[in-house]
């Protein structure tokens, strides 16, 4: 099991884990994680930050896209070992300390379980640690404010449906944007990579998840960092545009 590490924009390091992906986001003050995998992929986060030169104890906060335990894992973790902050919206808080449940439960997959894509996910989400893992119950609300001053400057967009306080994550003067599960570019339920929604299952609120994308709707990104999938060096528009199509 591994993880690949690109940088998609200066100081803006892609990883695409096994089955979810995190960002690391350097500038001369320092960095931040953005995701952090499932629980079996801690190592693998740890890994991917030594690879860029850096130390995860200096890591100066984890936004959390949404509480799903694919983007989660690591969080009680960094919280825990290194007092490291973790941060969310607002809206998020008590799915991420843990509070509240917006997960994919077996009621919804056993039915599809006869599908080997299916199968193989649910064994794979399994082994990753999604029954047992550790909620960060110490996360926090971020406020806008405290964003802007953390590296890369980021920018939260409220995207619901996928959980209450789905967020994607806008670097504007990266130009590039962390769609967490807003949308993604390939995952182990899908045969093809490219703009595409999630299965109507993982979602909170299926009938709000296409209405919701218009909150992305005219921001300027040229770079596409999805939860699930490839990186993706397209203009938000034109990935909106395909989606919509």
């Amino acid at each position: 099991v591994s993880s690949q590490v690109s940088e998609q924009a200066p100081g803006v390091f892609f990883v695409e884990g096994p089955a979810s992906n995190w960002v690391i986001v350097t500038d001369e003050t320092g960095f931040i994680l953005i995701d952090s995998g499932y629980p079996a992929d801690q190592p693998l986060v740890l890994k991917s930050i030594e690879h860029v030169g850096l130390k995860a104890a200096d890591t100066l906060a984890v936004l959390i896209t949404h509480g799903h335990v694919d983007h989660t894992g690591s969080a009680a973790y960094f919280s825990e070992t290194f007092g490291t902050p973790v941060l969310c919206s607002p809206e998020e808080l008590a799915h991420v300390q843990g509070h509240e449940k917006h997960q994919v439960g077996f009621a919804q997959v056993l039915p599809r379980a006869w599908r080997p894509r299916v199968f193989g996910w649910a064994i794979h989400a399994i082994k990753a640690g999604s029954l047992t893992a550790k909620p960060a119950t110490a996360a926090r609300a971020w406020s806008a404010e405290e964003l802007r001053s953390l590296p890369g400057s980021p920018e939260a967009v409220m995207v619901s449906g996928h959980t209450p306080g789905n967020v994607s994550i806008l670097l504007r003067a990266a130009g590039a944007i962390v769609t967490g599960d807003s949308f993604v570019t390939g995952h182990p339920l899908t045969r093809h990579t490219g703009p595409q929604m999630l299965h109507r299952m993982y979602h909170h609120e299926p009938a709000a998840v296409d209405g919701a994308l218009t909150a992305l709707d005219g921001i300027e990104a040229s770079v596409i960092l999805p939860g699930h999938g490839p990186a993706l060096a397209m203009p938000l528009g034109d990935a909106l545009a395909s989606l919509r199509s």
